[in-house]
């Protein structure tokens, strides 16, 4: 396990910001089920379990899989979230261990969005 450092963490502000600016890869990794019942808009659901192997198909089987682009291994702007930030950490931790460095994680997670946002 990776240590978490502040610089990996994404506040509701900066959340806010990078989805304004359409400058993010965001990964929801709760269940389907949780996915369907309420999401920030323009997540891509890929639950924690399937992560891995998902992170590690070819960026055009990605792309075919979730219709949005393959991260890249040195993009900052891919962000995790769940719905409290404990599967949001470990997606990090995936997601370091297989190179993408500069990925961080929603926090908050989806509860503190529905809260902000009055859902």
């Amino acid at each position: 396990m990776f240590p978490v450092q502040t610089s990996s963490v994404v506040t509701y502000s900066q959340l806010k910001t990078m989805l304004s600016n359409r400058d993010i890869q965001l990964f929801d990794v709760r269940n389907p089920d949780e996915y369907q019942a309420g999401r920030i808009p323009d997540a891509v659901n890929i639950p924690l379990g399937n992560l891995e192997e998902s992170l590690k198909l070819s960026p055009e089987r990605f792309q075919q899989t979730f219709e949005v682009k393959a991260p890249g291994k040195d993009d900052d702007n891919i962000v995790f979230h769940c719905k409290s930030g404990n599967r949001s950490a470990k997606a990090l931790d995936i997601a370091r261990q297989l190179g993408f460095s500069r990925a961080r994680h929603y926090k908050g997670g989806y509860s503190e969005w529905a809260e902000q946002e009055g859902k």
